[in-house]
């Protein structure tokens, strides 16, 4: 695996003017800082309680914002991170669609379109205009996962066409009176109209609950005082984004990664390289030698392409700054050129829209390690792994589309931590890994193993996280399918620091597990009842020389039954009795000495 990483030097250039500091009352502004915080998490919660499919309301797979008249973010309660700027340039295209002029009170506009919001068809936003007195004074929306929106069920989509519905921009709602056209196209078009409709109505609540708890807070407090706080908060943010870049040295980072194919053309990378300039107060992330859009359903729009270098940028200059707004971005310059699989272009099929925009946000960390190698962590897993199955239940005799939440898997250590295991990858942000136990009642299937994976986060000073292996049984005939990706590009560690496990699938056939799939994408498995499916999500990389690892926490982590007694001694070069666990005080001294000195092939044979 190319795992090049390449530093050039750069001067400094001159510094921008600051803006000029505005007239706010701080007191106002930190409750409307607040204020627009709470307004998004109260839309979220509402959300998830009247939505109808597990998707929304166990997986939390939606995003709701607040936006400002010109699209710009204003506080969004994250479910996805690459949705950051989604979101935002779906309101500014609904604005520019109807104009400023017709856009009213009572007005909810809704679209899927992939090539806009950035993702696949199943993400459907819905956007209501806010006005106070006649005024627009900010846009309520929020985004969801519907669990079917027609188009093929299982095997690869090769254009956007047989992915489903496409919904251009439309007006669900026009001055309070629904489009019963819309709906009727919309439940004509998916397998189960009723939770589509169920899930439709619980979006509805969501950006009323948004327009409504915003009115409230421009009634308490005024409306030029609300709305130029939310200003304020935003020159706040890009005041702290630049601080925190000026941090990082001026220079030229690139690196880069792959995937391991697009799941028509099995066996060929799909290339990703990043440049990253940083100078002064400002980076750039240059995204043109990405690879171009590919065949498979793995492409993405260009508004996730922006996300990508957003996300990566968020989380090194003001991860823990909130509301998330279009502040912190300010400082930011992305360069995405059309066609690439973070900016495809129509017709190119975007299902399995979100697993390579991951991989991005992680090679733009890799290319950055050098300059700041404690703000930076090791490679990830890096797929959701979320197998979906359909078929009919023999129970109730319905139609079913099921699916799990994303596994989680391990994450890459730090300079000062260990990675994090079973976590969700870092394009689900804080979504939920669902509940076996609502699984098995709601699909005729049956949990069989659900466990952390022993040796699969890379070896380390600090030592990347555990994968996850889950293992489901069919109780009726159903079709299996599995997208995931990076079985081959695994999560790579840092200074020294070894790689994870990839992630993997495994299917379960008249008793007999079949592991030796090409890669880790299996589409339309038959199973009956009785076969199975294994899903193995990757570990993360490490972080340092595993010979550094103190000898006590390799002991507590073979005790933990993270790491084997075998890989502690091949690996960390600690030997543990493997009955009681005690450390070989002599056996493990002579081993890491024999590690250093190169003669490590000679010690394992003495050890054992």
């Amino acid at each position: 695996m190319a795992k090049t990483t390449r530093t050039v030097a750069r001067k400094p250039r001159a510094q921008p003017k600051p803006r000029a500091a505005r007239k706010v009352d701080p007191v106002v502004t930190e409750i409307v800082r607040n204020g627009v915080i709470a307004v998004t998490e109260e839309m979220k919660t509402n959300l998830m309680r009247t939505a109808y499919n597990i998707i929304i309301y166990e997986a939390l797979d939606f995003t709701t914002g607040l936006f400002t008249p010109r699209g710009e973010t204003i506080s969004i309660g994250i479910g996805l991170p690459m949705f950051i700027r989604g979101m935002a340039e779906t309101v500014k295209a609904k604005i520019k669609h109807f104009g400023a002029g017709n856009i009213r009170p009572g007005d909810i506009y809704v679209t899927n379109d992939s090539y806009l919001t950035g993702s696949h068809l199943n993400h459907v936003t819905l956007t209501l205009p806010i006005f106070h007195k006649g005024t627009l004074v900010a846009f309520s929306c929020c985004m969801a996962h519907w669990l079917d929106i027609g188009g093929i069920l299982g095997g690869m989509s090769t254009d956007i066409f047989s992915e489903g519905l496409q919904i251009p921009i439309l007006k669900y709602q026009d001055r309070g009176a629904v489009n019963a056209t819309v709906v009727d196209i919309i439940r004509q078009n998916v397998r189960l109209p009723s939770r589509a409709m169920g899930d439709l109505r619980a979006q509805v609540t969501a950006v009323k609950t948004g327009e409504r708890r915003f009115l409230e807070l421009i009634e308490r407090y005024g409306r030029d005082a609300v709305l130029n706080s939310i200003a304020a908060i935003m020159d706040h943010a890009e005041a702290m984004a630049r601080a925190r870049t000026r941090t990082i040295p001026d220079g030229v980072y690139e690196a880069e990664s792959y995937m391991d194919d697009d799941g028509i053309d099995i066996g060929q990378k799909v290339p990703i390289r990043v440049r990253v300039v940083v100078a002064g107060d400002e980076m750039t992330v240059d995204l043109s030698e990405v690879s171009k859009q590919v065949r498979g359903f793995y492409n993405s729009g260009v508004t996730t392409g922006h996300a990508c270098a957003q996300v990566a940028y968020k989380c090194l200059t003001s991860p823990t700054d909130y509301p998330i707004n279009d502040g912190s971005f300010r400082s930011l310059k992305t360069i995405v050129p059309p066609g690439r699989v973070v900016s495809a272009v129509r017709p190119a099929p975007m299902r399995w829209w979100m697993t390579y925009p991951m991989t991005i946000v992680d090679t733009i960390f890799k290319a950055l390690a050098p300059a700041i190698p404690g703000r930076v962590i090791a490679g990830h897993h890096a797929d959701l792994l979320a197998s979906s199955f359909h078929g009919i239940n023999n129970r109730t005799s319905e139609f079913f589309i099921g699916s799990f939440g994303p596994l989680g898997g391990g994450w890459g250590a730090k300079m000062a931590e260990d990675g994090v295991s079973g976590t969700v990858c870092i394009n689900d942000g804080d979504t939920h890994n669902s509940p076996n136990e609502q699984a098995e009642f709601k699909f005729p299937i049956v949990v069989e193993r659900y466990a952390l994976v022993p040796d699969s986060g890379g070896a380390g000073r600090r030592r990347g996280g555990l994968g996850v292996e889950r293992v489901v049984r069919a109780r009726t005939n159903m079709v299996v399918n599995n997208q995931s990706e990076r079985a081959h590009c695994r999560p790579w560690g840092l200074n020294g620091g070894l790689d994870g496990t990839g992630n993997a699938v495994e299917l379960r056939i008249g008793g007999q597990w079949k592991s030796d799939f090409p890669n880790a994408k299996v589409l339309v498995a038959q199973l009956r009842p009785g076969d199975a499916f294994k899903i193995r999500s990757g570990g993360g990389g490490g972080y340092g020389n595993p010979l550094e690892r103190p000898i006590e926490q390799v002991r507590d982590d073979v005790r933990q039954g993270y790491v084997t007694v075998k890989s502690a001694a091949e690996l960390y070069g600690v030997v543990l009795d493997p009955q009681t666990f005690e450390v070989d005080a002599a056996a493990t001294e002579k081993l890491r000495a024999a590690r250093r000195s190169g003669d490590g092939a000679a010690a394992d044979a003495k050890s054992a």
